[in-house]
């Protein structure tokens, strides 16, 4: 493991620092099966998570059906994105156990911490309104998959945030995330640990297949590693 001072965590946002019940994931089988589908919620879920949701639905149709019609997917992807807005007005969504005290202990410590998604813009705003995180509080930035060109597992997005932060050394630099594609994005970033937790989309032996350098089940066994 490598021993370089941390000056960033990058933590994905839906099941690693946000608990929304894979709302996202049951909307986007559900837009998807609407299209004369039947795929389950692992399916998608195997394939789709962490991903920026167009390219999701690229994932799961070309795996399991073998279709790659791009006027498939911008429907899909359109009837997508109104009922997700429709169900993120009327469900729950809470902070993981244990995120804000992981914030805190980190800003005390001096470290950044750096949010980052396959969501667009206007989706991760809305989830952030309603857990009443706010950017320079809880976290210092927020980056979007609408922020980039190339998406998970290219590193632009972790890119941005260094650049933001003119941080220039990757290995100052940790990636969390609970889907294989978080720990290829750190990887290929040259993140100093690239690491998965089980909090979320993927299980254990699923994140293990991308040789992270580390694998845990809440968000405060990130210190220990860190110090």
């Amino acid at each position: 493991m490598k021993k370089n001072k941390i000056a960033m965590v990058v933590f994905d946002m839906a099941g690693t620092t946000v608990n929304e019940d894979n709302i996202v994931y049951k909307t986007l089988r559900n837009a998807i099966n609407h299209a004369g589908f039947t795929f389950s919620l692992d399916q998608v879920l195997a394939q789709g998570a962490g991903k920026e949701k167009k390219q999701a639905i690229r994932s799961v149709l070309a795996t399991y059906a073998a279709i790659h019609d791009e006027l498939v997917i911008s429907k899909i992807y359109n009837a997508f994105m109104i009922s997700l807005k429709e169900a993120y007005s009327r469900e729950d969504i809470l902070p993981q156990p244990n995120a804000t005290r992981l914030f805190y202990a980190l800003k005390q410590r001096n470290i950044l911490s750096v949010l980052n998604t396959g969501y667009d813009k206007a989706t991760a705003s809305s989830i952030l309104e309603k857990l009443g995180w706010k950017e320079g509080l809880e976290f210092d930035a927020l980056i979007t998959a609408s922020d980039v060109s190339s998406n998970r597992p290219d590193p632009d997005m972790i890119q941005l945030a260094m650049k933001r932060f003119n941080i220039l050394d990757g290995n100052s630099v940790v990636k969390i995330g609970d889907s294989t594609i978080d720990i290829e994005e750190g990887q290929n970033a040259g993140c100093g640990l690239s690491i998965g937790i089980t909090t979320g989309a993927h299980t254990a032996a699923q994140l293990q297949t991308a040789n992270p350098d580390q694998i845990i089940n809440d968000l405060m066994e990130l210190l220990p590693l860190i110090d």
